[in-house]
């Protein structure tokens, strides 16, 4: 073989291998597929769909079991509505019931304590006229008795004296038959009681007759 054909076959070689060398360059520096970015945020999307559609499902079981309602259920909680009214009702007038009863007698009792009132007004009057000497006689004494008795049953039950002499003239107390002009006491003050006034359970009996200072 001549050295121009070993030359030429060199030459062969060496591209030869250049091409290879080149080819597996290309090979390498692909660039690695990129992954399906649309496709994996559908999935995505399609996923929390359908978790939301089953946490809604029990939802809408659920609404639909609580709309169907029995009948013996609503029967059930008409009567009891029914009840509650009635009970109601029930309690209004019983307390109605009691108070025009509290009333009625209260009305009663101021009654039948204004016709004694006059029984004491006539005690009072005869005892205030009595001599010392004169009360220490047993019928007088015996009268005396009779009288703080009286007094200290109404007291026990609710009737008391108003005040009167020195207090502030108050006209749902005391019924004004006189005025005086007075310097030394002030200005609207009961200087004089004429007839005695008393309450019942804090309602008034009978006013007390009075003159009052100006």
């Amino acid at each position: 073989m001549t050295e121009e054909m070993k030359k030429e076959e060199t030459v062969n070689e060496t591209a030869e291998t250049a091409e290879d060398t080149v080819k597996q360059d290309e090979t390498v520096q692909e660039p690695e597929a990129e992954p399906n970015t649309e496709t994996t945020a559908e999935d995505e999307t399609k996923e929390e769909t359908e978790a939301s559609n089953e946490a809604e499902a029990p939802k809408k079981k659920k609404k639909l079991f609580s709309k169907k309602k029995d009948k013996k259920d609503e029967k059930i909680e008409e009567l009891t509505d029914q009840l509650r009214r009635q009970m109601a009702e029930f309690d209004n007038y019983r307390k109605r019931t009691d108070k025009e009863k509290a009333s009625m007698y209260i009305i009663g009792a101021k009654e039948i304590v204004e016709k004694l009132l006059p029984v004491v007004d006539s005690f009072e009057r005869g005892l205030a006229t009595a001599t010392e000497e004169q009360l220490e006689d047993p019928f007088v004494d015996g009268m005396n008795k009779v009288y703080k008795q009286m007094i200290t049953s109404l007291e026990e039950l609710g009737v008391k004296p108003i005040e009167a002499v020195g207090a502030e003239f108050n006209p749902d107390y005391h019924n004004a038959v006189m005025h005086v002009e007075d310097e030394e006491v002030g200005e609207n003050i009961i200087v004089e009681e004429f007839q005695k006034g008393y309450t019942y359970k804090d309602f008034v009996v009978r006013h007390s007759m009075v003159k009052v200072a100006n």
